[in-house]
């Protein structure tokens, strides 16, 4: 774990912690997976890596993830930002990219809270004038 860089990624419930290590692209891990087994999902694989393709430095990078809580998208995303964040303090050269992109920019969506008197958050029972 020696010059390893790590940084932490959120998305709606999702916690990602992310290590960094010089290193080959064949020694990304979710915890413990690989990203391919970890989502089964190829579109939340390419999600995940894009922080690395914008800056071109998927082959030059171990990545080391463990994430939990939340559905598989919101912890892509989770992880999507935690490699943004570990990126730029690998190199501060790389946040004007980084940043351009939207790669640093915590998505603060999430569910609405249940209100009382209501079957949901906005939904209201069916009105019956008589």
């Amino acid at each position: 774990m020696k010059n390893a860089i790590y940084a932490t990624g959120r998305r709606k419930e999702s916690v990602a912690r992310v290590w960094l290590f010089p290193g080959s692209k064949k020694e990304q891990k979710i915890n413990g997976k690989t990203p391919d087994d970890y989502f089964c999902r190829n579109d939340l694989v390419i999600h995940m890596t894009e922080p690395l393709k914008s800056v071109e430095m998927e082959d030059s990078v171990k990545i080391r993830v463990t994430v939990k809580g939340g559905g598989i998208r919101g912890q892509a995303g989770a992880i999507r930002l935690g490699i943004a964040r570990a990126l730029v303090k690998y190199d501060l050269e790389l946040r004007p990219i980084l940043k351009k992109a939207g790669f640093l920019t915590r998505d603060a969506r999430s569910v609405e809270r249940k209100k009382y008197g209501r079957p949901k958050a906005r939904k209201r029972f069916q009105f019956s004038k008589r």
